[in-house]
């Protein structure tokens, strides 16, 4: 295998133990309500975004009009907007077909981790590297889900596989906050989300994101 794309794929092998159960629950919340494996599947291929899939999923369990479970999901998949702007000067180079294609693959993990990989070793591969996470997490989160769908309820409440869902994300959080305005942005955003977690549409999650942002740039202006 490629050094780069096996660079990829060996930084991200931590973050599956995480998303691993993360797709579980995600299959087992599709069987509850109704879905059979191929729109389980489905959902999981095309949508490829942990959150806003549960929270599409909780929406659909509920009866809710369909372009309020679409809302729903693209409020939560903003941040994207931002990772996007973030990452694509990386990409410049490729042609608008590859770029398209690496765009599937984006997600908090393969994001945080290629930036932070890019800023540090400037003869990788772009393209490789981040292939090589955003494919790894692809494929274990599809073949969690079946699992989840395949076993569905079977599995005990007891085992505590939705506790992995914020884990993940702290693992990604901690590294990153390296310096005054990193911490500051990540403290005040999971305040904020928290504090308005129980806003309709999911909207707490967009709320700490744009709190975080502001609040990061505050302290950069600050400390400069």
């Amino acid at each position: 295998m490629d050094e780069d794309l096996l660079a990829g794929v060996r930084d991200v092998s931590p973050l599956l133990m995480g998303i691993a159960p993360f797709a579980l629950v995600a299959g087992i919340a599709a069987v509850e309500v109704g879905f059979d494996i191929v729109q389980a599947l489905g959902l999981s291929v095309i949508v490829f975004a942990g959150a806003s899939q549960l929270a599409a999923l909780e929406l659909f369990g509920e009866n809710a009009p369909l372009a309020v479970v679409i809302g729903t999901a693209v409020v939560i998949n903003l941040r994207v907007l931002m990772y996007s702007a973030s990452i694509a000067p990386h990409f410049a180079e490729y042609g608008r077909r590859t770029r398209a294609v690496l765009a599937y693959f984006l997600t908090d993990q393969a994001y945080a981790l290629s930036v932070a990989e890019f800023a540090e070793n400037d003869d990788r591969s772009r393209w490789k590297y981040y292939l090589g996470a955003g494919g790894s997490l692809w494929v274990v989160w599809v073949i969690g889900t079946v699992v989840g769908v395949v076993l569905g309820a079977g599995i005990p409440e007891s085992w505590g596989l939705t506790f992995a869902v914020p884990l993940v994300f702290l693992a990604l959080l901690v590294p990153a906050m390296k310096d005054r305005p990193t911490t500051v942005a990540g403290a005040v955003g999971g305040g904020a989300a928290v504090v308005a977690a129980g806003l309709p549409l999911n909207l707490g999650l967009l709320a700490g994101a744009v709190s975080g942002i502001l609040a990061g740039f505050v302290a950069e202006e600050v400390s400069t």
